[in-house]
């Protein structure tokens, strides 16, 4: 048993280890750095599967928790656990990693070592920011997986502008965050410590609490992203190459939802009441404009990627119902988000690998060329619209049940969004499936191949499993949401 207590440390050490092995080789060994990543990744995931085989779902308290001294004369330890919140993140972390490495096999040459590490770094940070129990460390963690990102974009990007989309994308979502580390050390100052459990027995006042929530939603709101700090997003996903955009959508649009539902929830609860109603309104206007934006877009990405804003925007709906359904809906609806906008960038990536456009108008009538790829294509586009039986439907329908308890206005307005969703995602299979053949491509346009239909697999697997028995998931969440929700009203 003492393997499985310490399993979280080995999941989180792993990528970590795999990127200093990567160090010593030689960068012209290409074959062999690509298969020690790979491998690297794949045992991650599989040792998170078994942490969630081993994960005991009767009890709602945190998990395989260990605890390192870190600055012991300052009372701040190295503390990690995990609940049912934050499992499945893990999971999808540790899922998506590989699946990014596998579709940029081919397609990224220079610096591959570098690329490699960097994407291996950035598995490490994110896992850590999941599973850590420490607001300091949380916050170290949380700004760290910046630099791994920024190195991304800005090197393997795609386009001219993507330096400036790494520095837009870097210095959006660090500003937020300055106020987040003065909160941390108010913090530590009242409290005499950052561990999470202690503080959840600690009570501040009601002005602290609302002064705090206000300076961690500055730095949450624009990972979402929230209108009107949505404006990086759009750029970022535009010059990222295909695994970045993969990495983007899947896992670092839920840190601000993550961090919502850990902190700002169970730490200052009576100021997220109070900001309610101003989170429901921003979250609206995001929903509706983002969608009606991404209709009138003639970029492949930049589509999906306004569709991601508003998909995350009705998150924070269901979170901040403050009731179990809305939560719930709200966690499963961000890791269906994960599987679906993931495989919709996979999917840009394919033909942008054979063509080297994202302009919509230069394809066409790709059903007749390409058939496996436009079935894999449509499976996603109704995914992306909550087509029943798809992992979107379930999260969405908890949410919509679990906002409608609380206001029925908002559930109205943020239901228009769905039905707005439906035109440009149809719209735009439309246009790609269907129309006239451009017959000067038609060589180039080869259908799916073995690598990348593997890639596709397990993300349409998890999203027929969620939409058909989603027990599955919402079990192990169950009761870590019912604790939290207890918290905030008790």
């Amino acid at each position: 048993m003492f393997y499985i207590k310490n399993l979280l440390t080995y999941i989180l050490l792993l990528p970590l280890l795999g990127a200093i092995i990567l160090l010593i080789i030689p960068s012209k060994n290409k074959k062999l750095l690509k298969s020690i990543a790979l491998n690297i990744s794949c045992l991650t995931f599989l040792f998170s599967l078994i942490l969630w085989i081993f994960f005991d779902k009767s009890i709602g308290t945190f998990q395989f928790v260990n605890k390192f001294l870190w600055i012991p004369i300052l009372n701040i330890n190295f503390t990690m656990g995990i609940d049912g919140i934050s499992l499945f993140f893990i999971l999808l972390t540790t899922l998506l990693i590989p699946l990014c490495l596998l579709v940029s096999w081919n397609s990224i040459q220079n610096n591959l070592k570098e690329y490699l590490i960097s994407f291996l770094v950035m598995e490490f940070f994110l896992i850590g920011v999941f599973c850590i129990l420490d607001v300091l460390l949380f916050y170290i963690f949380f700004e760290s997986v910046l630099i791994p990102m920024y190195l991304i974009i800005g090197v393997w990007g795609s386009r001219e502008r993507k330096i400036r989309a790494a520095y837009f994308f870097f210095l959006y979502t660090l500003l937020g965050s300055v106020l987040m580390l003065l909160s941390i050390l108010y913090i530590y100052y009242q409290a005499g410590t950052t561990d999470y459990e202690t503080l959840l027995t600690f009570s501040f006042s009601e002005l602290e609490q609302k002064i705090m929530w206000c300076s961690f939603f500055a730095s949450f709101a624009t990972k979402v992203p929230m209108l009107p700090v949505h404006l990086w997003l759009p750029e970022a996903h535009v010059e990222a190459p295909t695994a970045g955009s993969v990495i983007l959508a899947g896992v670092l649009l839920k840190l601000g939802t993550y961090g919502f539902i850990r902190f700002s929830f169970a730490l200052f609860p009576n100021a997220c009441f109070y900001f309610a109603p101003f989170v429901y309104a921003m979250s609206v206007a995001g929903i509706i404009y983002t969608s009606f934006t991404a209709i009138r877009q003639t970029d492949f990405k930049r589509i999906i990627a306004y569709t991601s804003v508003a998909h995350m925007n009705l998150v924070m709906v269901g979170m901040f119902s403050f009731n179990i359904i809305g939560l719930e809906g709200a966690i499963l609806q961000s890791l269906s988000h994960g599987f679906v906008a993931s495989a919709l960038f996979l999917i840009i990536g394919v033909v942008y690998d054979r063509h080297h456009t994202r302009m919509v108008k230069y394809y066409g009538g790709l059903a007749h060329v390409m058939p496996v790829y436009i079935i894999i294509f449509l499976f996603f586009t109704m995914a992306n619209i909550g087509l029943p039986g798809t992992s979107s439907f379930v999260g969405e329908l908890l949410i919509l049940t679990g906002s409608f308890k609380t206001n029925t206005s908002i559930t109205f307005l943020s239901a228009t969004g769905m039905i707005i969703g439906g035109c440009y995602s149809l719209w735009l299979f439309n246009r790609i499936a269907y129309g006239n053949l451009k017959t000067q491509y038609i060589n180039q346009f080869l259908d799916i191949n073995k690598r990348e239909f593997f890639t596709f697999l397990p993300l349409i697997l998890g999203t027929i499993v969620m939409g058909i028995y989603p027990t599955v998931f919402s079990e192990s969440i169950h009761l870590s949401v019912n604790m939290l929700i207890e918290l905030m009203y008790f």
